[in-house]
């Protein structure tokens, strides 16, 4: 059997920035054995596979894999699906939202059009922000190669967040000191993973004029998901930013944040963020750039 696929990079404007995606087209005759496989075959930090929903009323039921499993959310791999579908429908009525079913719940996506080319997709998470498990300075200062004083703990301490998919989510004190940041996976081993959090998604306020008109720069390690660093993570960035606007305890909504990612990495991401702190809810959004078209063969 062969599959249609396109490719992606998302969260950026630029082709070969961002987060790359395959997305894998009128997957329901596939199984588990074989989405995971072609995921390891794109080597992506993650594939997307769009099926038939069980719900007529929405979209499509999407299935995200890492190259070693599955996740049951993720923020890119929406991103990146709601551009291909809409620019596969561009030449017909141009549509302003999706549904997509996943494993942590619905998630709604709208789109925004500009000069017949979709311009940014945006979606809301479909959990609110839940936290867990706190860890010490010291301990995240071993899991990250860094010395106990670059782990900033005065808004938080490092803890288990998400929005959907949980992440060990930690501030670093300096931006010097997020770009010397190295993952020790002996340290990591004896704390992740906990509760569902097998990568650390770690941030700073400091910013450098690489990093663009941003809010905040971060990066992200998941080596139990074969992806030694992400150079844009969606659901990470939203389960931070609700984190850092409900810390605040601000009145005034949406509190609206820019992540840069993926900076160091030579493949600059840029995520907006917005957080309704009355209603709980994340939306997460960005641009995407095609890239490839094709067909595997299973």
């Amino acid at each position: 059997m062969r599959y249609a696929f396109r490719t992606v990079d998302v969260f950026t404007t630029r082709r070969f920035g961002g987060n790359q995606l395959a997305v894998i087209l009128d997957a329901d005759g596939l199984e588990t054995a074989q989405m995971q496989a072609i995921a390891r075959e794109f080597n992506y930090s993650e594939t997307a596979f769009v099926l038939r929903p069980h719900d007529p009323g929405n979209t499509a039921r999407m299935r995200i894999f890492t190259p070693a499993t599955e996740v049951p959310f993720a923020g890119h791999p929406n991103v990146g699906t709601g551009h291909v579908l809409a620019s596969l429908q561009r030449d017909a009525a141009r549509p302003e939202s999706f549904v997509f079913e996943e494993e942590a719940g619905l998630v709604p996506v709208s789109l925004r059009w500009s000069g017949g080319e979709v311009a940014e997709v945006r979606l809301t998470a479909p959990q609110s922000l839940s936290t867990g498990s706190r860890f010490s300075d010291l301990q995240l200062a071993a899991c990250l190669s860094l010395d106990v004083a670059d782990i900033a703990t005065g808004h938080h301490q490092p803890l288990i967040a998400s929005i959907g998919l949980p992440f060990l989510v930690v501030e670093i004190a300096s931006r010097a000191a997020l770009r010397a940041a190295r993952p020790d996976i002996a340290a990591i081993s004896q704390i992740l993973p906990a509760e569902g959090a097998d990568a650390i998604y770690l941030y700073c306020r400091e910013i450098e004029a690489a990093d663009g008109e941003v809010d905040l720069t971060a990066r992200m390690f998941a080596p139990w998901d074969g992806v030694p660093e992400d150079p844009a993570t969606g659901s990470a960035s939203g389960a931070a930013c609700a984190l850092i606007a409900g810390i605040g305890g601000s009145a005034v909504t949406p509190v609206r944040f820019r992540v840069a990612q993926g900076v160091d990495m030579g493949r600059p991401s840029l995520i907006a963020v917005e957080v309704d702190v009355a209603n709980a809810h994340v939306s997460i959004g960005g641009a995407c750039v095609p890239v490839l078209s094709g067909e595997i063969e299973v």
